[in-house]
Order: C-alpha cells, then sequence, then structure tokens
C-alpha cells in the first residue's frame, strides 16, 4: 500500500525497504535472506522492493522453516517469551539459508531481534526498526 498511501498525503513516506536496501548495498552484498512474518517473507511488498530497487536476490526459507520463523514471533516473542531452543532454531535456519548463498540476514520484523543479535551469525545482521527509525531521523532533520 506505500504507492497508495504516498499518493494520498503530502509528506513523504519512507518505505521501510529502502533504507534497508541501501544499508545492504552499502556493504556489497547482492543476495540477502529475508527473516520476518509469512506476510512478510511470502509477499513482495518487502522483497519485492528489494528486487526491483536495488537489484538484490532475497532468499527465503523453505515453507517449514518459514511456519517456525512466523510461530515463534507470535506464539512467543510477541508475547514475551524469548527461548534458547527457538533461538537455536532461527541460527539452523540462518545457516541453511547461507549454505544457500545468502551473504546477510534482514531481521524483517520488530520482535526477532528479541531472539537475534549480530553475535549470533557471522552473517551481517540488517536489523529493519533500527535502520528504518534511523532513516526517519535523517530524513527528518534534513526537512
Amino acid at each position: 500500500m506505500a504507492k497508495e498511501v504516498q499518493d494520498g498525503v503530502e509528506i513523504p513516506l519512507l518505505h521501510i525497504a529502502d533504507p534497508t536496501g541501501q544499508a545492504i548495498k552499502a556493504q556489497g552484498i547482492t543476495k540477502i535472506a529475508l527473516l520476518g512474518t509469512k506476510y512478510t517473507m511470502e509477499h513482495d511488498f518487502y522483497k519485492g522492493r528489494l528486487q526491483s530497487e536495488f537489484g538484490l536476490e532475497v532468499v527465503v526459507p523453505d515453507e517449514a522453516d518459514r511456519q517456525t520463523i512466523h510461530d515463534v514471533i507470535y506464539d512467543e516473542l510477541c508475547v514475551g517469551v524469548v527461548k534458547d531452543e527457538s533461538k537455536q532454531r532461527y541460527q539452523q535456519i540462518i545457516e541453511r539459508l547461507k549454505k544457500q548463498g545468502a551473504e546477510g540476514v534482514i531481521l524483517g520484523c520488530t520482535e526477532i531481534t528479541l531472539l537475534i543479535q549480530q553475535a549470533d551469525t557471522d552473517l551481517p545482521v540488517f536489523d529493519t526498526t533500527r535502520i528504518h527509525a534511523e532513516a526517519a531521523v535523517d530524513l527528518a532533520l534534513q526537512q
């Protein structure tokens, strides 16, 4: 709905994928893993924009791993439950994506950072919440 929102307002819309794509490209990465809710991983509003606007190859986990990621977000992290077992499962999923050629990983849901940090993987981690917030502050300060 980003285009529709932008068309309906006079202030700039800062699409969350844009500063994330810029941060990924700045590190010279061309193939990136995307973790998030099933909606984020399966629909094109995020990964499609990274592909079309930044030329990135976006990989997502297989169906079973997407379900695991989604379930952990909603059944655990959203209710304040952080389990070592879930962290290990996420790390295993990230390793599988790395074997598929992913050079970094997008934490595309606010809650994932409760579980996964940069120290938990040797791939560069992109926390979209932080990247988006910093870009918003930068944009506001430029105004």
